[in-house]
């Protein structure tokens, strides 16, 4: 009985300890390598308005470089920075401090015979850089244009903004009207600086949450889906493949930014470090020959917003899979689907939460009953174990022999107990990750207090709770446990993972604290049923 509830605890301690890690140890990575940079976050005032594009629609607000044509911010207007903002949250951003940008173009292989114009949007001529969603269309397109200066050339790069949608199309237009061929490629490239400042509003959220995953990723004709650390690319291991279908991507908890090429193209996906400390992945087709008095199309797509995984799922293969479940993604991509399915019928994350739990429960509970009938087996059994231990105590080895000898006699596996724990755990640690990396439960209101699922409880009523109705289960559980340092460390469980549970956010409690409350009906169901035919007084 020793044994078996040593080993239940270790188990418990181990995947515990393991989320507590991951929360807690990494939570100071990604520091800015100067410690006396004391900025703290600033606003798009840093900016120059008259060098960028403004464009809105229902769910982004956008600037665009107009010297360049790149992505430079992106605010993502249904989403808050915070709990309690009203402030939009900013995926994309250049800053002095910190850069996380979308770079796009063609680049051509006879560079200095090509000497283009400043870019201008090539339908405005009013020079107003604002472009508004109408509430009447689906789109607004916002085009751009490059002309060599013998005007022979004409690049025009057409963004496709869609009302509602955070997938942006790119189109790359080419007319050559030289009296040659042209070579060039498509690019798309993802910039963010490796460290996060020490002082800035990102490196402070990041410490009040989980430690996630945050770098570069991508999806190829050989790779589903493959993570990419920025360690990497610091050190020079760079990324470098052929493939023609697949993505890139920059991954953050919640948010991902991902180039889609064109499918129709060959690509080479690649990293590397630039000398400001900005991790950059890229793609860049191989070369198109363009004929002279010809014209080229081509066509990308840029995701920049939320990680809603039944939309990107549609929108490339395997996209949906930059969700950073952790290695137990395989438990927790299904159990986000049932979660997903309890929302649509009850409309609130939390009973969500709670009616999973009753169904998880509800299959485990032949292993939960097997469970009790072994402890209560073993509770028979106890008086027999303790005679051997009198005998023998002198031989431990006699009566390891003699106590294993018993089992064999009475049918009794004393590990068979174990089993339910060591299920349950998996399902924990991936309940925990989905909790923490679904976007849909991030700000989830549930009731009174808990006003976002994914946090702590901000007055550590649930884990004091959830500590109780442990107590409970340990007050009801028989035990042999006889040793008062033992009686001791487990009369102190409750305390210690109640201090444990403080900082784990409220969803992940409400679930343990229901999973306990169901566990306490079951035990007196099932103690009930085995006092009428087993004696365990």
């Amino acid at each position: 009985m020793g044994l078996r509830r040593n080993f239940l605890i270790l188990i418990f301690f181990i995947f515990s300890f393991f989320i507590w890690q991951n929360w807690y140890l990494n939570k100071d990575t990604n520091l800015v390598k100067n410690e006396n940079n004391n900025i703290i976050n600033k606003d798009l005032d840093v900016f120059n308005y008259q060098n960028f594009i403004h464009v809105k629609t229902d769910v982004l607000d956008v600037f665009i470089n107009k010297n360049n044509g790149d992505i430079e911010k992106v605010s993502l207007l249904k989403y808050n920075e915070s709990l309690n903002s009203n402030k939009p949250f900013t995926l994309l951003k250049n800053f002095d401090y910190f850069t996380y940008i979308a770079h796009s173009g063609i680049s051509f292989f006879d560079k200095n015979s090509l000497l283009f114009n400043s870019l201008l949007p090539s339908d405005n001529k009013s020079n107003n850089f604002n472009y508004l969603i109408n509430a009447k269309d689906d789109k607004l397109q916002v085009p751009i244009s490059w002309k060599s200066i013998d005007g022979n050339i004409i690049y025009n790069k057409i963004y496709v903004f869609k009302k509602g949608s955070y997938d942006i199309s790119v189109e790359h237009h080419i007319l050559n009207n030289s009296n040659k061929n042209l070579e060039f490629s498509i690019f798309g490239e993802l910039k963010q600086s490796i460290n996060l400042p020490k002082n800035s509003l990102d490196f402070k959220n990041k410490n009040l949450t989980i430690s996630s995953f945050r770098g570069a990723a991508y999806s190829s004709d050989t790779n589903k889906y493959t993570k990419y650390k920025f360690d990497k690319i610091e050190n020079n291991h760079n990324l470098n493949i052929i493939t023609k279908s697949g993505w890139i991507a920059m991954l953050e908890r919640y948010f991902v930014s991902a180039w889609i090429p064109d499918t129709s193209l060959i690509n080479n996906f690649y990293t590397f470090k630039d000398n400001k400390d900005i991790a950059v992945i890229g793609y860049k087709s191989d070369k198109i020959i363009l004929k002279s008095k010809k014209n080229y199309f081509s066509q990308s797509i840029l995701w920049v917003g939320p990680e809603i995984q039944n939309i990107m799922s549609t929108i490339s293969p395997y996209l949906d899979l930059t969700v950073d479940y952790g290695f137990l993604w395989f438990l927790s991509q299904p159990l986000f689907k049932v979660l997903s399915f309890l929302y649509s019928l009850l409309g609130n994350w939390g009973w969500s939460i709670i009616a999973i739990t009753f169904i998880m429960k509800a299959i485990m509970y032949p292993l939960t009953k097997s469970q009790y009938v072994s402890m209560a087996k073993m509770r028979i059994l106890q008086p027999k174990i303790d005679l051997i231990k009198s005998n023998f105590k002198n031989d431990q080895q006699r009566i390891s022999k003699e106590i294993m000898d018993l089992y064999k006699r009475e049918k009794l596996n004393p590990f068979s107990g174990c089993f339910p724990v060591i299920i349950q755990m998996p399902i924990f640690l991936a309940l925990y990750y989905m909790l923490m990396s679904s976007i849909e439960l991030r700000h989830a209101y549930f009731l009174f207090w808990i006003k976002d699922l994914s946090s702590q409880d901000p007055y550590f009523l649930l884990p004091v709770l959830m500590g109780i109705t442990m107590f409970f289960i340990q007050k009801m559980s028989p035990s042999s446990v006889t040793d008062p340092l033992q009686k001791k460390i487990m009369n102190f469980m409750p305390v210690i993972f109640t201090v444990f549970f403080l900082w784990f956010p409220s969803g992940l409690v409400l679930y343990y604290i229901t999973s306990n409350l169901v566990t306490i009906i079951q035990q007196k169901l099932i103690f009930k049923i085995l006092n009428k035919n087993i004696n365990l007084k």
